[in-house]
This record gives C-alpha cells, structure tokens and sequence, in this order.
C-alpha cells in the first residue's frame, strides 16, 4: 500500500490507535503546533542531536515527497528546531510534515504556511549546526514507548499522534474505517434516545 494515497488522514488517530490493538500512541505532550493541523503519511524517523538541528535540514532533502519527518532530539526539548524556513523548505520538497519530540517555534508563520506540524511545545530557544555532530536519517528512532521505522504510517490531529507499523497499516485501515462506521451508528441511536449503557451492555 502507498501511504501517500492512502486515506488514512480521514480517519482521527484516536480511532488509528484503537483499531491497531492500541498501540502506537506517542506521549501526550506531542499536539499541533496550531490549530487544525491534521498529519499523515509514512514515516522518515530522524535522530538529531539535542540543541542542533543540522540533521532535520540534511532530512528535509533525503526523504521522499508525501514523508512524515519524525524527530528524536534526544532529551533535549527546550530549543526551537524548526521555525518557518525549514516548513517552507518542507514544503517546497513535497513532506507532508513533522513530528518532533522537541520544541519548534514562528507559530503564526507555521499556521500561515500549513505544512503540519506537531511539537512537544514552543521555544525560541536558538539551535547549533555542528557539522561533525552524531544523528541519522531514515533509521529507527524512540518517540516515548514507541519505536518508529522507516514507511510506518504516522498520523496526527488535534488529539495526538499515532505511528501503525507499515506490516500492520492496511489491516489498521480497514477496522479504522469499520470502526468508525459502527460509531456513527452508535451515535445515531444515542441522539434517538437510546442509553451507552445499554447498547454496550454494561448494565
């Protein structure tokens, strides 16, 4: 399956994560970094070192067009490692956004340009360019409890992110939508009248 074709955005990560046997949740301090952001695609798991962001530029020109960039800084979350001119040059690669498990500032910039990006937080925290600094591009990176490989599917909105092993994508995507079928029934019967504790059984 192509990730870049897939309809996978359509479904919510909440709905990616319950239907993958709940898996695959990044921590909770990874959001949007404006509103209506909206993620996904496979993955490019990036290591960068803590405070430098060298790497993430070398990543924005070795992943594919429709790649998700996904960022471990290494601990270090106070500094601001991607701003407005590398979404712009994102953008003009074809990514289709990042994620990064450190800061990233130029919000306002950010939601005017669109590319999608989820953060641990902001900071205007300056980074270095340190030519000789360790990382890595396109291996697996820790994001939390989860580890991300190159081409598993990363989704992300305003409840979180998601990474679905690439083996497991196509299956997740078919209980995804089935599920999310079978909940737009339960809420038509809630709206009728009918009780969560009856149709669930938890009486």
């Amino acid at each position: 399956m192509n990730l870049r074709d897939s309809t996978s955005g359509a479904l919510s990560a909440a709905t990616l994560h319950e239907a993958a046997g709940r898996i695959g949740a990044l921590p909770s301090s990874i959001g949007p970094a404006f509103a209506g952001a909206r993620i996904a695609g496979p993955a490019f798991p990036v290591a960068s070192p803590p405070g430098d962001n060298l790497w993430i530029h070398r990543a924005v020109y070795a992943a594919e067009p429709g790649d998700v960039l996904v960022v471990d800084v290494g601990g270090g979350t106070e500094f601001g490692y991607w701003g407005e001119i590398l979404s712009t040059a994102a953008l003009a690669r074809g990514l289709a956004g990042l994620v990064i498990n450190g800061g990233v500032r130029d919000r306002d910039a950010l939601a005017e340009l669109g590319l999608p990006v989820f953060s641990a937080g902001l900071c205007i925290r300056g980074t270095g360019k340190d030519l000789d600094g360790a990382g890595s591009l396109g291996t697996s990176v820790r994001i939390g409890e989860v580890f991300v490989d190159r081409g598993d599917l990363v989704a992300g909105d305003a409840d979180g992110v998601v990474v679905v092993p690439q083996a497991d994508t196509q299956a997740v995507l078919k209980t995804a939508a089935e599920r999310e079928d079978k909940e737009a029934e339960l809420m038509r019967r809630i709206r009728a009248g009918e009780r969560t504790l009856d149709l669930y059984g938890w009486q």
